[in-house]
């Protein structure tokens, strides 16, 4: 059998590692097209080129032909992030066809732990499929699931109700603090303590385009944010909100509302089944149950003496 052989990309690489991806793409075909669409956008090539010191890629090489490559970035993905980033999203893992997927998959992603550490990150994050057969790969290799997220999606959203949840107002940044205190009463603690411990951790993972909005009832009690796509791609929305009856039912309502009841696609975890519950009312579909998994990491260099840096060729 012949050697793998575990590397950083380089500009090299670009053509070999795009291939395999349309190939991983095409074995979904099956999938819903706006699931794949979704994925295409949570899943993307796009911050393959170096355009960050954020982004480790590294690719799996056999007989001197690439087979597979794994994909990492900071959180959020940006070209002026502060060069200490001690958390990575895996953005990808692909092997090509007739390759050894039990072989390559778990040695590129040893690889990715291995070289993570050496550059002073500490957590790995993974969202995948829960029908994923790579799913298993991660489980052996040491991550393990701290919640569960659906992807719904209506083509035609209906509207139960034109009346606006009453407290509703534009959201300001003044509101930030107190949509911090929202996200921990609604985000279960093991959750909360993995993904946001402390403001500055949540702010960084939030703030994005769209029109936001909130729920103030003398106490923040809901949040609802919608972005709206182009090019066909259907409006994102995203929501927060108490299980305070109605709530939610009022929120689906007026974000429905702000896209004209067009296509538009969502994801929430396993804990905002009464969001869940409201849009299905409403038209939407679960396209897509994903897993969430984590993995601590051994920093094997202090970070003081290697920061943070492109692993692109």
């Amino acid at each position: 059998m012949t050697q793998l052989k575990l590397r950083a990309a380089n500009l090299l690489d670009i053509a070999r590692i795009e291939q395999i991806h349309r190939e991983a793409v095409a074995r979904f075909s099956a999938v819903p097209p706006p699931a794949r669409l979704w994925g295409l956008v949570s899943q993307t090539l796009s911050a393959l080129l170096p355009l960050s010191q954020e982004t480790l890629i590294y690719v799996a090489e056999e007989g001197g032909k690439v087979v597979g490559f794994v994909q990492a970035s900071g959180q959020p993905l940006g070209i002026s992030l502060p060069a200490k980033i001690t958390t990575l999203q895996v953005l990808n893992l692909c092997i090509a066809s007739g390759a050894d997927e039990r072989e390559v998959a778990p040695g590129l992603v040893e690889h990715l732990v291995e070289q993570a550490g050496s550059k002073g990150v500490h957590r790995l994050f993974v969202r995948i499929p829960t029908d994923d057969p790579l799913i298993a790969i991660f489980r052996s290799e040491g991550f393990r699931q701290y919640a569960t997220e659906s992807v719904l999606y209506a083509e035609d959203p209906e509207i139960r109700s034109t009346e606006p949840p009453e407290g509703l107002r534009s959201a300001a940044r003044k509101d930030n603090r107190r949509l911090y205190q929202l996200y921990r009463k609604v985000t279960p603690m093991g959750v909360a303590q993995l993904e946001a411990p402390t403001y500055k951790d949540w702010k960084a993972l939030r703030e994005g385009p769209g029109q936001q909005e909130v729920v103030d009832r003398v106490e923040i009690v809901g949040w609802c944010g919608v972005h709206r796509s182009s090019a066909g791609r259907p409006h994102t929305l995203s929501f927060m909100a108490l299980p305070e009856p109605g709530l939610a039912d009022e929120l689906a309502d007026h974000a429905i509302a702000v896209t004209d009841a067009q296509p538009a696609w969502t994801s929430l975890r396993h804990y905002d089944a009464h969001i869940i519950d409201a849009l299905r009312g409403r038209g939407f579909t679960v396209l897509l149950t994903q897993a969430l998994l984590v993995r601590d990491v051994t920093v094997t260099v202090p970070l003081p003496e290697k920061g943070m840096v492109p692993a692109f060729g």
